[in-house]
């Protein structure tokens, strides 16, 4: 019999809901509490649940009390640190959503103190067990190198989804909080080791800190020559024109991510792929030999992906996984970003 793993659910806002619904349809896992900043917070979600959960203000009263193996962390970025290195010293395997901390230092020290302890750190990149997102990964290795990579995600700030970006760029610019996904498919596209970031930004929403920029590009250059652009915008502003752009050029041809037409405040729409157009660059007296392939894929929704997610942090436990690789994924990811942000504030060439 597989033995149960309890798991505590640290942030109840809409990642912390989608990880926690997931642990609820997975064999042998069992949520034992839920910890947010006050009680009313963590009310809606534990009705969703459907039991009678323990729910907490206190991170340490809710670690003594639910004794738990794991612990799911979906607060904001801020609070990534102590929470993860408290779990860590307690012997517990973490799940944690992105970005890992504040800082490359503080990333590097919670991997390192993983390690000692012996225990599972998994950092929330939805793409990595995402299946048209990995299909575009392996498509992108059938066009030869260099490559250029073109992604972008703009969002409109309204309604709930104006709380949200509003909330995280308290802390975070958007190029970082979510470059790290885009970056990372671009690291494993080129499957080469990066060396350089420019980046620029403007901060036109005087809602955010003045120190944030709303606003932010990138440009990351691979060891291969491979080169990839990046670009997030947030804000009521912002332009529905060409916000969802995503696709890799090689001298074979080209692939790009296709979705159908949606809104940039659909959460749902930020992470559909479910259709990759493979463009073939041969010719024959300057006349494609191959029409474009359209390839299809029949993708879960975000709860789906949410469940994926979540086994493969369950698997990495029970099956006890080496994590390098995931590792390097994470940090490699994050040194682009935080150099991107450097760039922005110094205005010059970050090399790695």
């Amino acid at each position: 019999m597989t033995k149960e793993i309890k798991v505590l659910i640290v942030g109840a806002g809409f990642m912390g809901t989608l990880h926690a619904k997931a642990y609820a349809q997975i064999d042998g896992v069992r949520i034992v509490g839920i910890v947010t900043r006050s009680l009313a917070s963590s009310a809606p979600l534990a009705e969703t649940l459907g039991g009678d959960l323990p729910c907490f203000t206190d991170f340490d009263e809710a670690l003594q009390q639910t004794q738990p193996d794991a612990v799911a962390i979906s607060t904001y970025t801020d609070s990534h640190y102590g929470y993860v290195s408290k779990s860590l010293q307690n012997g517990l395997d973490v799940f944690v959503e992105k970005p890992l901390a504040e800082t490359i230092e503080e990333c590097q020290e919670l991997f390192d103190l993983a390690n000692r302890m012996n225990k599972k750190l998994y950092v929330g990149y939805i793409l990595m067990t995402h299946p048209s997102w990995n299909r575009f990964i392996e498509v992108s290795h059938e066009l030869g190198k260099p490559l250029a990579m073109r992604m972008n995600l703009n969002q409109q700030a309204k309604g709930d989804f104006y709380d949200t970006l509003h909330n995280i760029m308290q802390v975070q610019s958007p190029i970082v909080d979510c470059g790290v996904h885009y970056v990372d498919i671009m690291y494993q596209m080129a499957q080469s080791k990066p060396v350089r970031v420019h980046a620029i930004g403007c901060r036109n929403w005087d809602k955010v800190p003045e120190h944030i920029n709303n606003y932010g590009q990138l440009q990351v250059e691979f060891e291969d020559g491979s080169v990839g652009w990046y670009e997030a915008g947030w804000g009521p502003m912002m332009s529905e024109v060409a916000y969802f752009v995503k696709d890799v050029v090689g001298p074979e041809g080209a692939a790009s991510i296709c979705p159908a037409k949606g809104r940039s405040d659909d959460k749902d729409h930020h992470v559909e792929a479910n259709t990759i157009v493979r463009h073939f660059a041969e010719q024959v007296d300057k006349e494609f030999v191959r029409e474009d392939e359209a390839i299809h894929i029949d993708e879960p929704d975000h709860e789906g992906l949410a469940l994926l997610e979540q086994q493969e942090f369950i698997d990495c436990i029970r099956l006890d996984k080496d994590m390098s690789a995931h590792q390097d994924r994470v940090m490699t990811s994050l040194r682009i970003v935080f150099a991107a942000d450097e760039s922005q504030k110094t205005k010059k060439v970050v090399t790695l």
